[in-house]
């Protein structure tokens, strides 16, 4: 009997040196998730007015996807359906923004032996970011808030978020803790992999940088997007949309200039910030073994199309960055591949070498990542609440308003910038056709239940003067009185 036990227990000891040795030979992960980015805010992107070298650098030791969305939203908070589907790898009509008692990356990964933390934004409700992590500091439950005034929560060894105390300013709280743990991790000798999950909420508005980079502001002149309006040529949804009244109507070139101008300096922050986590991830001998990945839960129209906001399908509100690097990547690669955010998923537990989870929509992009494919899917279906649809299919993209019916067809690789609307073009009316039974179809596959050919039409037509500046009660004194006093009539 004491020999049975001796052997047994022997057996144990391998067993478990044995799963230890190959858990702590499995990659890290560092995930940051900044949060109202659109994809050309990069220095990559030749954007002459914006430096992220650190970023940059990522993209350079990793592989860059070029076309890379997020499917869109059923309310106009569409960072709360961005998030779930990230985290749950499932689309919009099969997660929506409620992550309770469904399945999320992080929780998988610590299934299979992944140490867990996350710090920053969580939009998806207290219950899952308790089931979803295991340690977590400098949490920001919600959508927004004031950057110097941050409502802070940490996960207590009870597993609960523990009471709130407010802290400033927001990128250094999350990069802190991001740090933090780091360290703690290294100095611990902890032999798990670990998952850390740094989730941003710059460069989302109020768009008010530090001292330190508002010092930096004005000193050149930040050019108009090339597709700017001082409103959008028809009305599609509700234009009083909270991201809407961030500035007058019509929207002048000089708060659209220097709105563009505090978004940079917020980029520059993160930037500059996720800079020293790298360090943290050279000092501690993490690096060479951790994947880093770099997105964004959506973009932002800052003057384009006469939008402020995330509330459309055009290409700066839903298209934005995603780069990946670290071991088992490819240097300096670019990908032009149709894929959404909830894709990182299946994505990541591929490149681990672990099983997938159970009722995932999204696709591995490992295969393009290896070079084995190009694609993972033949058209992408994006959504907003029950007035807008879109389908891109190569380089051409469909856009239809149901409510008014309207439809927009461009061709992306001549209009970017998404200005010259061939829907009525003779020439153009078979690839109108084919682009609208494509819609058609991943209307039918995605399980949306919108009526994309409803038999009362509402008027596109409207009056900017009708329209209602309203702050909300996160914006700083200074901001109201920069672009909302001197405009209230």
């Amino acid at each position: 009997m004491y020999k049975y036990g001796l052997l047994l227990g022997i057996f144990f000891l391998a067993a478990c040196q044995k799963n230890t040795v190959s858990q702590s030979q499995k990659p890290n992960i560092l995930f940051v998730f900044a949060d109202d980015q659109r994809a050309d805010a990069l220095g990559l992107m030749q954007n002459p007015y914006l430096k992220t070298p650190t970023i940059d650098s990522l993209a350079a030791n990793g592989v860059r996807f070029d076309n890379c969305y997020v499917m869109g939203g059923h309310h106009g908070a569409i960072c709360a359906p961005s998030r779930a589907m990230l985290m749950s790898g499932k689309s919009l009509f099969n997660v929506y923004d409620r992550l309770d008692e469904v399945l999320t990356l992080p929780h998988y990964l610590s299934l299979q032996g992944y140490r867990t933390f996350g710090t920053g934004k969580w939009h998806n409700g207290a219950a899952s970011f308790e089931a979803t992590f295991q340690e977590g500091d400098n949490v920001f439950l919600g959508g927004m808030s004031n950057h110097f005034e941050v409502p802070c929560q940490a996960l207590m060894p009870n597993g609960k978020l523990g009471e709130k105390s407010y802290k400033q300013f927001s990128t250094d709280l999350f990069a802190d803790a991001a740090i933090s743990f780091l360290e703690k991790q290294a100095n611990q000798n902890s032999q798990a992999p670990f998952f850390c999950y740094v989730a941003f909420t710059a460069p989302h508005d109020p768009r008010s940088p530090t001292a330190a980079y508002s010092s930096q502001l004005g000193t050149q002149k930040v050019p108009l997007p090339g597709n700017f309006l001082p409103y959008p040529n028809f009305k599609f949804d509700d234009f009083n949309v909270r991201d809407e009244t961030l500035a007058p109507w019509p929207r002048t070139p000089e708060i659209i200039q220097s709105s563009l101008a505090e978004y940079y300096a917020l980029i520059e922050h993160i930037d500059d910030r996720l800079a020293t986590i790298i360090e943290t991830l050279k000092k501690t001998g993490n690096y060479e073994n951790t994947i880093i990945v770099y997105a964004a839960d959506n973009g932002l129209a800052i003057g384009s199309h006469g939008l402020l906001g995330k509330q459309n399908l055009y290409e700066h509100s839903t298209k934005v960055p995603l780069i990946i690097s670290g071991p088992g990547i490819p240097k300096n690669q670019v990908k032009n591949a149709l894929v959404y955010l909830y894709d990182l998923f299946p994505t990541l537990t591929d490149l681990l070498e672990i099983s997938q989870a159970e009722g995932i929509d999204g696709k591995s992009l490992m295969p393009i990542i290896k070079g084995k494919s190009t694609a993972v899917r033949e058209t992408l279906y994006t959504a907003y609440r029950n007035t807008v649809r879109a389908v891109r299919h190569n380089d051409w993209k469909l856009i239809r308003y149901p409510q008014i019916n309207h439809t927009q067809l461009f061709n992306l690789k001549d209009d970017p910038e998404e200005i010259n609307n061939l829907a009525a073009l003779p020439e153009q009316q078979s690839r109108l056709k084919r682009l609208t039974e494509m819609l058609e179809e991943a209307h039918h596959q995605t399980k949306d239940t919108i009526n994309l050919y409803p038999k009362t039409i509402q008027e596109k037509a409207y009056d900017y003067r009708d329209l209602k500046q309203t702050p909300d009660r996160h914006q700083p004194q200074y901001i109201l009185e920069k672009y909302f006093y001197p405009y209230q009539q």
